[in-house]
């Protein structure tokens, strides 16, 4: 694995591999207030031998909220929390992003105070989110949703820009922008889910229009070296499947690349037989930006391999590998074969599932002495 386990910059910093910890939302923030606590803490410290840890997607106001327990960043409880997390991922040698995240309309009424989630326009999502619902965890349905005011719509850029300040008030390295898999931004992306006929709605340059505001905020509050934002074209479910989705990315990249963004973070569909992302698509994302590529998507370590070797990527992010494996770099790199994950855990609970996972120096040494 010699690209995948050799050294690059990211921005300020200086990664000792190539291996990213995606964003998974885990649902395990302290209540009520939804504030970063020790057990989060663990969790990610745990896992600091990553190139760079991307959190959970953490909503930047309360109208961002779309699942139960998911931490947020706008509060000075969250802020001292998150201090928690980066303090001591920083104290395990990690570099750690906050991603920052709108769900826009995949959310319920019950997380708004009975008010509608908000949304480009009142179009619904046809998808299900996960709530605690009298304690126990479901999927409910979303609920309809409004359509934003364009006052609103300014008021969440500043929101965004207020949440990248408060990230690096609580030990950052950087922010990640939450662009991908149907929430908000994406939700201004396409034509399947944006019918605004004003700045914010139309032609490709108008629909891309609410993710280079918040980009630019972002970048301005914190600079741009320190920013990344995801996107995921190929991810069509929840009704999102725009025919011009491509060219909106890429043209979004082009605009990402004149803010001099760290890095954008593609989002591909990982499961059984699932689109592939066309050649030509990331021969063309490498024209249109001229910062780092992350990918993610259900990557092995080969994968992740031939993927570097060919350009089209820089860094490799994976999930689930890391959920089960708090090592999992170097069990990449010794050939260590990796641990199951618990999928019934991910969601919402407590250490069971999320900070058990042994390493695999503590596995063999547990073997060892049963051994004797």
């Amino acid at each position: 694995m010699t690209s995948l386990l050799s050294p690059l910059a990211l921005g300020p910093l200086e990664l000792p591999h190539r291996i990213v910890m995606a964003p998974m939302t885990r649902s395990r923030s302290a209540q009520p207030g939804n504030i970063p606590w020790a057990l989060n803490a663990e969790y990610y410290a745990q896992r600091a031998s990553a190139a760079l840890i991307v959190t959970e997607a953490t909503q930047v106001t309360p109208r961002g909220q779309g699942y139960s327990f998911t931490p947020g960043i706008h509060s000075a409880a969250q802020i001292e929390g998150w201090r928690l997390v980066t303090d001591a991922v920083h104290a395990a040698g990690g570099r750690i992003f906050a991603q920052l995240w709108h769900v826009g309309r995949m959310s319920h009424a019950d997380f708004h105070g009975g008010q509608a989630p908000v949304a480009p326009s009142a179009l619904e999502s046809g998808a299900r989110i996960w709530m605690s619902v009298d304690g126990v965890g479901t999927m409910v349905p979303t609920s309809p949703p409004r359509a934003l005011t364009i006052d609103e719509i300014h008021e969440i850029v500043a929101d965004y820009r207020r949440a990248a300040a408060a990230a690096v008030a609580a030990g950052f390295d950087g922010v990640e922008i939450h662009g991908a898999n149907g929430y908000l931004i994406d939700q201004f992306l396409r034509t399947t889910s944006n019918h605004r006929t004003d700045a914010y709605g139309g032609d490709i340059p108008a629909r891309i229009r609410f993710a280079v505001e918040v980009a630019a905020a972002v970048a301005d509050e914190i600079g741009g070296e320190r920013v990344g934002l995801r996107v995921s074209p190929q991810i069509k479910a929840r009704n999102m499947d725009c025919p011009e989705i491509d060219d909106a990315v890429l043209a979004l990249a082009r605009e990402l690349d004149r803010l001099e963004l760290a890095y954008m973070h593609l989002a591909e569909a990982d499961w059984d037989d699932a689109p592939e992302i066309p050649e030509l698509f990331r021969i063309r994302l490498r024209a249109a930006f001229g910062g780092r590529i992350i990918v993610a998507g259900g990557y092995t370590a080969a994968r992740a391999e031939a993927i570097l070797d060919a350009g089209y990527a820089d860094l490799v992010a994976f999930g689930r590998p890391f959920v089960a494996n708090p090592d999992f770099p170097q069990r990449v790199a010794r050939e260590i074969p990796l641990a199951p994950l618990d999928p019934a855990s991910l969601y919402g609970g407590d250490a069971a599932g999320y900070t058990d996972y042994p390493a695999a120096t503590v596995v063999a040494a547990t073997a060892h002495r049963e051994d004797h």
